[in-house]
């Protein structure tokens, strides 16, 4: 049933927001409050006058109205607890919590939060006063400064100063009256290309949107005032995705995870603007919605349903509706301001030429205009963003200039330079830019000293290639004998991946994984690789290591027949911590004009669809791998499932992907092909890059052979079938278009060398909500493919298993707790085995009742003070618990004694926190204690609560190092970080069943043992034998 939906929001992106929505066929109406000309009255979409202040107004507007969704724009509704109160009225919205906004809306606590977790960002202090101010100002040796103000006006009221002296005056114009907040932020003026990164997130999932370059000053040439944003474009061609991949693991993934330690789980889009300094990417500052314009250039190229995509952030499902974007199509958004902007602007002006730039195929996004006696005014600031879609940027930055000139009113401000200096960039990427100043002394490398690959070996055997000094390199065209070609041009990053080979210490596969990516994103366009060069960015080079991945790349250089021109190695402090590598590849190819392949609009209903085989995994599959990984009885060294002990899972999971040119690139020349897309991002994105919109696909999973390791996956991570298929690639490596009469004789070309399947077929569009791919026998193939071991032999007929029964858990509260956020989070994440149907308080009105309310989890307050005895009590606290079938109970300071016969009842089944490690401090501070006793290390335990505790009863712990520096509060604080982490992986242990507590009041572990050294055995204290092995860096388990 298609709903109602209200926007909150007058201005451009608000228009954006409410357009984009009405694309939806969920969506039967979009208010937009209170909306401007460009939202009165347009199809779906008309405005509405409630008063958007008020929140009990707008909450008793969405209930007469049946509104179903609430989108909020204006950053300042956020932080004034918008969401909050719309969500605890029982109305769905889509936006972070009050406290999560703070992020955007203090400048002060955003600055803290990055200090905290040790992100990068511009040094800076706050002050309260004008004085304190101004002495820091002098005696600071930043060149320049940006001067803001504290509070939900800090965003508007930013300086930047020149020198000291209009420092100084900033400040004093802002904090005059204390007009502006109540303190001001002195943080040190950054250089370099500012970029502006955003993505979705469900508090736990992260989906990056193409990254966008805002255009601030009011005047071509970054001249004049700065503004909130007079154009942008988007996606920014000479930002490598490497990079990009760096950002949304080092920065965005980071801060979404910091939250939600802290207890502020973050849902909604995070924008973050950052810049690329010589020192590295440095956070400047964050939005907790879509900025304005970079909302009207992001959303014209989502290809999903954006009403889909909110939905699933707010249900905690991102994963499974993760956004996907329009390929080969930049945006580019130019604005139109009134005269006086950003100070005073005139308004009431007629604005004309709208509908010529309509029928120019733009999309006009109003801002500051209203409708008056039928005619469009300007009533503020930013008027107008006139954006154009096209396929390049030079295209579209035309046809945006264009519409601007058809468009008039009196006194219009714009720019014609937005995206210039892209347009320049697009010869020289950012990487490249800040290449000499990113890396140090001394700790360059050039991969090509090793024997280089010979130039082109396949079809063209003509062509050569040389050093031309420092990274530069040539390659000789003509002499590869094309005619008239064209050149594509393709990067990526491993990722993941190579997280795996440094846990594993196996690189020799890496080299074939990131050529194998590159190359066969070229065969997409029916290009022959040419040349590839790499770079590796690290925290400390081992020379070993970076002579086994170079031999790999040159190795697979010879193999798809293309020369290895050399690369970069680069030692940074950020954003690579030390230990871990960042890998990058870039790879060129040329193909003749008339050869390449046509893309999209040449699959029809009927067509078949061909599958090469491969078994590798790539990119974001690897997060739900560490997930399964965290409470599976395997880690990385065990035997492979189904494997006779000669291979290690970790050695499954870095199998390479396959490189399909020198099969491929005579069939591809044939002519025989519509379309040939790799899947290394999941099955369904694969495919979904190669129909049109007007056409769906059927593929049946029993047609071709999935490798083990997907149906061990499968089944060891309680995964459905829709999630493989959105996830994995599932056995195939690449999928062609090909006509349905010549499907036989392609597939018979491609099996010479290399397996492929007829896997489906090319269909009438599905009008059923969702996906438009359907893959048949999923399940069933699945689990046809999974190890013997794993198969319930008592079962003799494969039928479609249901998914894994959730445990049912309630958390007991007394308020001072912290942990409940971070429970509830973590119940939400994709895998979770635990879901919270039960939070019970003896105390009323505390604040995890509250957060439960909000969360959608029953509450019950069950008052110590009314009953006569602790066994009433707990009696009590037992049939409410039975009420719900609760199967786990977690306490989080509940502030009482359980009885005996309570804990004997619920033995091993209740799980508590301790601020510190085992033994238990039972008397006196736990914080105090180890700083008094002089311990080295002191932590947090999540063990099971018995009549007598006990060390062999703990689950997880988190030790931190105590020195005398530390302070009590400061280690308190520390403390309660460390049991935001522990409480919810514990959780997940027993939940799955990894971990339980035996009959002799010891934890049991469903995992393969190792011996400790003796400097482990030292390290863990008193760590109890029955404790699980800690496994090495990212890919550690409990």
């Amino acid at each position: 049933m298609a709903e109602r939906v209200l926007v909150v929001g007058s201005g451009g992106r608000e228009h954006a927001l409410a357009w984009k929505l009405a694309q939806s066929p969920h969506v039967k109406h979009v208010f937009v409050a209170p909306g401007n000309a460009g939202t009165a009255g347009h199809g779906k979409i008309s405005n509405s006058a409630v008063l958007v202040s008020n929140h009990t107004i707008v909450t008793q507007f969405c209930k007469d109205h049946n509104i179903g969704l609430v989108v909020v724009g204006p950053e300042a509704l956020l932080a004034a607890g918008i969401v909050d109160d719309l969500r605890a009225a029982g109305v769905r919205c889509f936006g972070p919590w009050a406290r999560a906004a703070q992020l955007a809306s203090d400048s002060s606590s955003s600055k803290a939060f990055l200090e905290r977790h040790g992100m990068p960002t511009a040094r800076w202090r706050a002050f309260s006063t004008p004085q304190e101010a101004c002495r820091f100002i002098t005696s600071t040796d930043f060149p320049a400064c940006v001067v803001r103000a504290r509070g939900p006006a800090a965003r508007k009221e930013v300086t930047i100063a020149a020198s000291k002296e209009e420092a100084c005056r900033a400040v004093q114009e802002i904090m005059q009256d204390r007009m502006f907040g109540e303190m001001v932020v002195i943080e040190e003026l950054l250089q370099g290309e500012e970029l502006s990164c955003s993505c979705f997130t469900d508090g736990v999932t992260v989906a990056s949107m193409p990254p966008a370059l805002p255009h601030k000053r009011l005047l071509d040439g970054e001249q004049g005032p700065t503004t909130a944003g007079m154009g942008a474009y988007c996606p920014v061609p000479q930002v490598p995705e490497a990079l990009l991949e760096q950002i949304r693991s080092a920065i965005l993934q980071h801060v979404v995870d910091s939250l939600r330690q802290e207890g502020a789980a973050y849902v909604g889009v995070l924008q973050t603007g950052l810049m690329l300094t010589k020192e590295g990417v440095k956070i400047l500052n964050f939005k907790c919605q879509f900025g304005d314009p970079q909302c009207q250039v992001i959303l014209p190229l989502l290809k999903n349903d954006f009403y889909e995509v909110i939905q699933a952030a707010i249900d905690g499902k991102l994963c499974s509706c993760m956004p996907a974007w329009l390929e080969n199509r930049t945006a580019v958004c130019v604005v139109m301001a009134s005269p006086g902007y950003p100070g005073d602007s005139d308004r009431g002006m007629e604005v004309t030429g709208l509908l010529q730039a309509k029928e120019l195929g733009l999309q006009v996004f109003h801002g500051g205009t209203v409708l008056k006696d039928g005619r469009v005014v300007t009533s503020g600031g930013r008027v107008l963003s006139v954006t154009a879609v096209r396929q390049d940027l030079m295209e579209a930055l035309g046809e945006a200039n264009r519409g601007v000139a058809t468009i008039h009113f009196q006194g219009a401000t714009f720019r014609r330079d937005i995206g210039r200096r892209g347009l320049r960039l697009l010869r020289q990427p950012l990487a490249l830019v800040f290449k000499d100043r990113q890396v140090g002394a001394g700790s360059r490398e050039v991969l090509g000293r090793l024997p280089q690959a010979p130039a082109v070996r396949g079809t063209r055997a003509g062509g050569r290639s040389e050093r031309g000094g420092g990274f530069a390199a040539f390659f000789d065209l003509k002499a590869s004998g094309y005619d008239d070609p064209i050149l594509v041009s393709q990067t990526k990053g491993l990722g993941p991946k190579l997280q795996v080979a440094q846990v594993c210490k196996r690189h020799d596969t890496i080299g074939q994984d990131l050529v194998a990516l590159c190359v066969n994103d070229l065969l997409a366009q029916g290009a022959e690789p040419l040349f590839f060069l790499s770079h590796l960015a690290c925290g400390k080079l081992d020379a070993e290591v970076m002579e086994t991945i170079k031999e790999g790349i040159a190795e697979a250089c010879r193999s798809a027949g293309c020369a290895f021109l050399g690369g970069e190695v680069t030692e940074v402090a950020a954003p690579c911590p030390p230990g871990h590598c960042a890998l990058a590849g870039f790879a060129v190819g040329a193909v003749e004009r008339g050869q390449r392949l046509p893309g999209l609009q040449r699959a029809e209903e009927g067509d078949a669809l061909l599958g090469l085989g491969s078994a590798a995994i790539h990119g974001r599959a690897f997060g739900v791998v560490r997930r399964i990984l965290l409470t599976s009885s395997l880690h990385c060294s065990s035997p492979a499932p189904g494997s006779c002990g000669d291979t290690t899972l970790g050695d499954v999971l870095l199998t390479p992907g396959e490189m399909f040119s020198p099969a491929l690139l005579p069939v591809l020349r044939s002519g025989h092909v519509k379309g040939f897309a790799p899947t290394a991002e999941g099955l369904l994105g694969g495919i979904s890059r190669l129909l049109p919109e007007h056409v769906s696909a059927v593929l049946d999973a029993l047609s071709w052979k999935i490798p083990e390791i997907f149906g061990w996956l499968y089944k060891e991570g309680n995964l459905s079938a829709e999630e493989m298929a959105q996830t994995f690639p599932c056995g195939i490596g690449a999928v062609l278009v090909v006509q349905k009469e010549l499907a036989q004789h392609v597939l018979q070309d491609i099996q010479r060398q290399q397996e492929a399947w007829l896997i489906g077929k090319v269909v009438a569009p599905c009008h059923t909500a969702g996906s438009h791919i359907e893959v048949e026998n999923l399940a069933e193939a699945l689990q046809l493919s999974s190890p013997q071991q794993l198969l319930d032999t008592s079962t003799a007929e494969i039928q479609s298993q249901p998914r894994k029964r959730k445990v049912k858990v309630a958390v007991l509260v007394s308020g001072a707790g912290t942990a409940l956020p971070a429970l509830i989070g973590s119940a939400r994440e994709p895998g979770s085995c635990s879901q919270l149907v039960l939070v019970i308080s003896n105390r009323p009105g505390v604040q995890e009742l509250r957060s439960a309310a909000r969360a959608g989890i029953p509450t019950r307050v069950i008052d110590h003070k009314l009953y006569g005895s602790r066994s009433e009590f707990d009696s009590t606290i037992d049939r409410v618990l039975e009420e719900f079938s609760v199967e786990l109970i977690c306490l989080s300071g509940f502030r009482r004694v359980l009885s005996s016969p309570f804990l004997r009842k619920w033995k091993g089944k209740i799980l508590n926190a301790s601020p510190s490690l085992f033994p238990l401090i039972k008397d006196g501070n736990a914080q105090q204690e180890p700083l008094e006793s002089g311990f080295k290390v002191t932590g947090c335990t999540v063990h099971f609560v018995l009549e007598e505790p006990g060390a062999g009863a703990a689950i997880r712990r988190e030790p931190l190092p105590a020195g005398p520096g530390d302070t009590e509060a400061a280690l308190g604080e520390r403390l309660q970080e460390a049991e935001l982490r522990a409480f919810p992986l514990a959780l997940q242990l027993v939940a799955s069943g990894a971990a339980w507590l035996g009959a002799h009041g010891r934890t049991c572990w469903r995992r393969e043992r190792r011996r400790l050294s003796p400097e482990e055995e030292q390290g863990r204290g008193a760590a109890s034998a029955e404790e699980p092995p800690e496994r090495e860096g990212l890919w550690a388990g409990p």
